[in-house]
């Protein structure tokens, strides 16, 4: 799971750098689709903490953390807190948007229509604030719980601290 985030978030870095290189843009879509295909594949099949069971996407329980965080409560979540489950389902479905609009505008059926492009071009936008976002929630998340949340990214090991209610 880590290869795929770290992967996937190089290919979207080198494309927000690229002007003009379409056939690289279109390899790093390629790769970025495939990555995202395989995470899908392994959020079933994978370890318990990377599984989907382990942070369903749910907006009450969203609501409810959000409460928790407002109230000063400090409990760790091994996985996905509801908020970052929402926000990598976005991500998720985000880069699944482009890649589908960007390969709708490789054929001839919808090569040069307009909507296609604009859907792309939102999409892009979209992922932009979302990952802004998500980096945000990361550094916020960090600095609450002092778990270094991107340390536990490459390594692997979520370390909790002492006093902490870990769910």
């Amino acid at each position: 799971m880590r290869i795929i985030h770290w992967s996937v978030a190089l290919a979207a870095l080198i494309d927000s750098f690229l002007d003009g290189e379409a056939l690289l843009h279109h390899w790093l879509g390629y790769a970025a689709a495939g990555l995202v295909a395989l995470r899908m594949v392994w959020g079933v099949v994978g370890p318990r903490p990377a599984r989907f069971s382990s942070f369903p996407p749910s907006l009450s329980a969203a609501r409810a953390h959000l409460a928790e965080l407002a109230a000063g409560t400090r409990r760790v979540h091994l996985s996905h807190d509801p908020l970052g489950a929402l926000m990598v389902c976005n991500l998720w479905a985000t880069l699944a948007a482009l890649a589908a609009t960007g390969y709708m505008m490789g054929m001839m059926t919808f090569f040069g229509v307009e909507w296609v492009e604009e859907l792309h071009e939102a999409a892009w936008s979209w992922l932009m604030i979302s990952v802004a976002l998500h980096v945000g929630g990361v550094m916020f998340e960090t600095r609450r719980t002092g778990v270094p949340l991107v340390r536990a990214m490459i390594d692997g090991r979520k370390r909790i601290p002492e006093g902490f209610e870990a769910e």
